[in-house]
C-alpha cells in the first residue's frame, strides 16, 4: 500500500504537464452553475468548539506589510480581513505569525523592525488581533491565526551582514536564496523555546477572541524542516524524531489552551522533490541532501499522531519552494490539483476511525485552484473533502461565497492565477494585492462603492482592453456618462490573445467577466460601448467630451534582422489568434524567453506537439515573472524536450533555419535551473558568479519562427489628442502609457475612473 501511494503520488505530479490535454478538467475551470444551489458549500460544520456556518475557508495570505513595523495589525489589515468576512467566508486564517523572533535573526530588521505581524512581542500589540477578531466576528464568520514556528532557511539570509549571525534549520541546510550560505541546526533548547512561544500566543489568541489556531507546517517552512526527513537528519537529542517537534507543539498548545481550542495543521503530503526532479536530486548541490523525504507513508503515520495529540482540522497539498509551483498553483496548473490529496487523508483516517479528542471527525480541507463553484461543490458531495480553501480567489472577488449562495456566478470576478500582485509583490517589496481587484490591501482607501460624481461629466474612453474596461465602468458608476470606443469587433485588449492558450483558462474566465461587467453596467448607468470604430482626432472632437482617456494599448516590437519579413515569422500574439499558422510546422523556434514567448511554447508543445526551441538574450529565462509561474512552465517545457537557448542572440533568418550567436561559457546560468529563485534586482548577491564570454555560432532548424520580443506603447492617439486639445482633460493609462500586466492595467483604469 505504501509503495502504491508512492507511486499514485509520482502519477499525480506527472499529470501537471499535460493535463490540458483532458477536456473534463479544463471544463473544471470554468466558471459554470450546473450545481446551483450549493447545498453542500454551505452547510455547517463543527471544529472541536466551534461551529462554521459553511464549508468556505479563507486560506492563509502573507500578511506583509499590513501591520505596523512593531507587528501590531493596522486599520488595513483590519478592513481587509473584515471584507472577506462580509463576503460570505465561514472561517478566515490569518497569514503567517511567528513565535521564533527570539531565536530566528532573519524574522526581523535592525532595530527589531517586523513585516509581518507579530502577538508576540508585548501587549501593545493585542487591541489589533482583539479588534479583528471582532470585526470577524461580527458578519458571523469565524478567525483562526496561523502560528507559524519559524522560516528557516527560506528565510532572508540578509541576517548574515545586517546582524552577523546565521539563519537557522533542523540541520546543516543550504539557504533557499542563497545555497552557498549555511542554515545552523537549531539547539535543543532553541526547539523548546520556540514551542513554549507557540503555547503562549495561542493562550494570548484565546484569550483576544480568536477562535482557534493553525500551525503552519507546509510548504519547506521551519516547522516543516523538522518535521521531514529531506531536512531534519539530526543525530542526536529528542528532536532526532522527525515528528517530535510537530507533536510537541501541539501537545503545548493544547496544554496551554485546554481541550475545547481549536487547533489546525497544514501540511504537505509529500515535498515531491524526488517525483519533481528525479536523477537531479544526486546531481545538484543544493537539492543533493534532500533526497531522503518524507515519504507518503510517514505523512500519513504522522497525520494519525497529530490528530491523536490534539489536532482537530487538516489542509494538506503538496510541494516545497524548490518546486514552489506545487504549494502555490499558478495559473497554467489543472483546477482542483489537489483533490487526490485531500482524499487520500480522508480515506486514512476514516480507516483507521481516528476521531479528534472533542470525538469528532477530523474536517480535511482541500486546497489547490477550488475557485470554481461546480467544482468546489462536486469535491464536498463527492466526499474529497470536508472543506473548501480558497485563498486568491477570494483576493479576485472577497464576495465569492455571496456571490455562489445567490447563484450569481457570472458577476464573480475569478483570479487569474498569475500570483503577480498576491505573491510577487511580497519579493519586490510591496504588500498584498491582487491584479484584477484594485481594491485588495486598500480596503481602508477606497470604498466598495465608488463615491458620486460631484459634477458629471461626457467621458470618452478610447480602447476596451482590461484598463479601458474598468476605467468605463468604474467612471460610469460614479454618475458620469461614458462612451467606451473600441476599433475592434470585440472587447479584451491583449487578453483576446492572451486567453487563447487552453493553460491561460483563468484569463479566459476573467475576459467572459469583463465582458458581462460591461454589459450589466451598460444597462444599469449611462455606458455605451461602440465596436469597430476607427477613432481620430476629429470624431473625438464632435463629441464634445469633458475628458478623454487612452487606453490604445501597444504594438509589437519588430526584429531588425535579416529574414523577419519571410512568411514562416510570426508575432506570438498572431499565432494565439490563429493557431492554424502552426499547422504544417514540426521545429518552432521562440524568438523571446518571457512569459508571452514560454507560454507560446507550451501551447506549440502541449496543444500542437510541436518540437520547440525558446531564444532568449538575457541569462535567465522568464525574469521578474513569479517564481511559481515560471518554474511551472520551464520544468514541464524541458520534460517535453523545449530547448531554452538563454544569453543568444539572434543573427538572421532562414527559410529553414536561424543562426543566432551564443555564449556558451560553463558561467551562464542553467536555464531549466527551477529549484533556486532569481533575486530581485535591488537585491544584489556578493556571491553570485560573474559570467564570462565564449560565443558560438549556431544554426538551428527551423520551419516556423515566432516573435515574442516584447511589446512598445502605442500613445499616438493620446500625443495627437494633446496636440489637438479635444478635450479639456485629456489622459492616457494602461500599455500605451506603459506597457504592463493586467495588475498595472486594472489599477490604472480604476485610478483613473474614480478620479474623472
Amino acid at each position: 500500500m505504501a509503495a502504491d501511494n508512492q507511486k499514485t503520488l509520482g502519477e499525480l505530479v506527472d499529470t501537471f504537464g499535460d493535463w490540458i490535454q483532458e477536456e473534463k478538467r479544463l471544463e473544471d475551470g470554468r466558471m459554470t452553475s450546473g450545481l446551483f444551489p450549493y447545498t453542500h458549500l454551505f452547510s455547517p460544520i463543527q471544529i472541536n468548539s466551534v461551529r462554521i456556518k459553511n464549508r468556505i475557508v479563507m486560506a492563509p495570505i502573507g500578511n506583509v506589510g499590513m501591520a505596523d513595523e512593531t507587528g501590531r495589525p493596522s486599520n488595513k489589515m483590519i478592513r481587509y480581513y473584515e471584507e472577506r468576512a462580509k463576503g460570505g467566508a465561514g472561517l478566515i486564517i490569518s497569514g503567517i505569525v511567528s513565535v521564533s523572533y527570539n531565536v530566528e535573526h532573519s524574522l526581523t530588521e535592525p532595530g527589531d523592525l517586523s513585516v509581518l505581524p507579530r502577538i508576540d512581542r508585548s501587549r501593545t500589540v493585542f487591541p489589533g488581533w482583539r479588534t479583528l477578531a471582532e470585526t470577524v466576528h461580527a458578519y458571523g464568520s469565524r478567525f483562526f491565526i496561523q502560528l507559524s514556528p519559524g522560516v528557516g532557511r527560506v528565510g532572508s539570509p540578509e541576517c548574515l551582514v545586517k546582524k552577523w549571525r546565521l539563519p537557522v534549520s533542523a540541520s546543516w541546510n543550504p539557504n533557499f536564496y542563497l545555497p552557498s550560505i549555511p542554515c545552523r541546526p537549531l539547539r535543543d533548547g532553541e526547539c523548546w523555546k520556540i514551542i513554549r512561544n507557540a503555547g503562549q500566543a495561542a493562550a494570548d489568541a484565546k484569550a483576544l477572541l480568536i477562535d482557534g489556531v493553525q500551525l503552519h507546517g507546509h510548504e519547506g517552512y521551519l516547522l516543516e524542516q523538522m518535521t521531514n526527513t529531506a531536512f531534519n537528519r539530526r543525530r542526536f537529542g529528542h528532536f532526532k524524531d522527525w515528528q517530535a517537534f510537530g507533536i510537541e507543539l501541539v501537545k503545548e498548545i493544547r496544554r496551554r489552551c485546554g481541550e475545547r481550542y481549536p487547533i489546525a495543521y497544514r501540511l504537505d503530503l509529500s515535498l515531491a522533490l524526488n517525483e519533481t526532479y528525479g536523477d537531479r536530486m544526486g546531481k545538484v548541490k543544493s537539492l543533493r541532501k534532500f533526497r531522503r523525504e518524507r515519504t507518503v507513508a510517514e505523512t500519513l503515520e504522522y497525520v494519525v499522531n497529530l490528530v491523536k495529540a490534539g489536532v482537530d482540522m487538516l489542509d494538506i497539498d503538496l510541494g516545497s519552494y524548490d518546486n514552489w509551483w506545487l504549494p502555490p498553483p499558478p495559473n497554467s496548473m489543472p483546477p482542483g490539483c489537489y483533490l487526490p490529496v485531500a482524499r487520500l487523508v480522508k480515506e486514512r483516517l476514516a480507516a483507521e476511525g481516528i476521531k479528534s479528542n472533542a470525538g469528532l471527525n477530523v474536517p480535511v480541507a482541500a486546497v489547490g485552484k477550488l475557485g470554481y463553484p461546480d467544482l468546489a461543490e462536486k469535491a464536498l458531495r463527492d466526499g474529497d473533502c470536508d472543506m473548501v480553501m480558497l485563498g486568491r480567489p477570494l483576493l479576485a472577488d472577497p464576495e465569492w461565497p455571496n456571490k455562489v449562495y445567490a447563484g450569481r456566478i457570472e458577476e464573480i470576478c475569478p483570479c487569474i492565477g498569475d500570483q503577480e500582485a498576491c505573491l510577487n509583490e511580497f519579493l519586490e517589496g510591496g504588500q498584498v494585492q491582487c491584479a484584477v481587484n484594485p481594491r485588495t490591501g486598500f480596503e481602508d482607501v477606497f470604498r466598495a462603492e465608488p463615491e458620486p460624481a460631484a459634477k458629471p461629466a461626457r467621458v470618452g474612453v478610447i480602447g476596451g482592453g482590461p484598463a479601458g474596461i474598468v476605467c468605463a465602468c468604474t467612471a460610469a458608476q460614479r454618475g458620469h456618462r461614458v462612451t467606451l470606443l473600441e476599433k475592434g469587433t470585440e472587447v479584451g485588449g491583449w487578453l483576446v490573445a492572451g486567453s487563447a492558450p487552453r493553460i491561460k483558462f483563468d484569463v479566459a474566465n476573467y475576459l467572459r467577466y469583463l465582458r458581462h461587467l460591461l454589459e450589466k453596467t451598460a444597462v444599469r448607468y449611462q455606458l455605451e460601448a461602440r465596436l469597430g470604430v476607427e477613432v481620430s482626432v476629429d470624431l473625438l472632437r464632435s463629441e464634445e467630451f469633458d475628458a478623454v482617456v487612452t487606453c490604445t494599448g501597444a504594438r509589437p516590437i519588430d526584429l531588425p534582422v535579416e529574414g523577419a519579413d519571410l512568411a514562416h515569422v510570426v508575432q506570438a500574439v498572431d499565432l494565439m489568434l490563429r493557431p492554424e499558422l502552426a499547422a504544417k510546422a514540426e521545429k518552432v523556434v521562440i524568438v523571446g524567453g518571457g512569459s508571452v514567448g514560454c507560454e507560446t511554447a507550451y501551447m506549440l508543445a502541449y496543444e500542437m506537439g510541436k518540437q520547440v526551441t525558446v531564444v532568449e538574450m538575457l541569462p535567465n529565462i522568464m525574469k521578474g515573472v513569479c517564481t511559481a509561474n515560471r518554474g511551472h512552465l520551464i520544468h514541464h517545457l524541458e520534460r517535453r524536450d523545449g530547448q531554452f537557448l538563454n544569453c543568444s542572440t539572434l543573427r538572421s533568418i532562414g527559410p529553414s533555419s536561424v543562426k543566432l550567436i551564443r555564449n556558451v561559457s560553463p558561467t551562464v546560468p542553467d536555464p531549466y535551473n527551477t529549484w533556486s529563485p532569481l533575486l530581485p534586482e535591488n537585491v544584489k548577491n556578493p556571491l553570485a558568479r560573474k559570467i564570462k564570454l565564449q560565443e558560438q555560432e549556431m544554426e538551428i532548424e527551423a520551419d516556423l519562427v515566432v516573435l515574442a520580443v516584447g511589446l512598445r506603447p502605442d500613445d499616438r492617439l493620446y500625443q495627437e489628442c494633446v496636440r489637438e486639445q479635444v478635450a479639456p482633460r485629456i489622459y492616457n493609462i494602461g500599455d500605451s502609457f506603459c506597457v504592463g500586466r493586467v495588475f498595472e492595467a486594472v489599477k490604472a483604469g480604476y485610478a483613473a475612473g474614480r478620479s474623472l
